[in-house]
């Protein structure tokens, strides 16, 4: 089983940045590849970014790529999305995502998810 908890959401202007992280529970948490997804009002839930167990290999969406980088701290088991250059079609609801598959987490999410976390972008 693991548990996450997301935290770092919050108002931010168009051009700024925010840093989100992903904490999670459970002594396998270096086992699991882990990503992030996003969810604006009226929309799907859409795939962010994802990483590898190891954090040699990264995934991004279209839509963030060159100003999102996902990473992650196996010793703090805790992953992070750092965002850059934010706009206000970033607003949404960030959620945290885990799987043992890497490519599970990249299509869809996964086995565990997180709470969320609020974005907004002002413009």
């Amino acid at each position: 089983q693991v548990q996450l908890v997301e935290s770092g959401g919050g108002l931010v202007q168009a051009g700024g940045s925010l840093r989100l992280s992903c904490a999670a529970s459970g002594r396998t948490f270096s086992s699991y590849a882990m990503g992030w997804f996003r969810q604006a009002p009226g929309k799907e839930r859409e795939f962010v970014a994802a990483i590898s167990w190891s954090g040699g290999t990264t995934y991004y969406a279209d839509s963030v790529k060159g100003r999102f980088t996902i990473s992650r701290d196996n010793a703090k088991n805790t992953v992070y999305l750092q965002m850059n250059s934010l706009k206000p079609e970033d607003t949404a609801v960030y959620y945290c995502a885990a799987d043992a598959r890497l490519r599970v987490v990249v299509g869809n999410g996964g086995d565990y998810w997180g709470q969320g976390t609020q974005v907004t972008v002002s413009s």
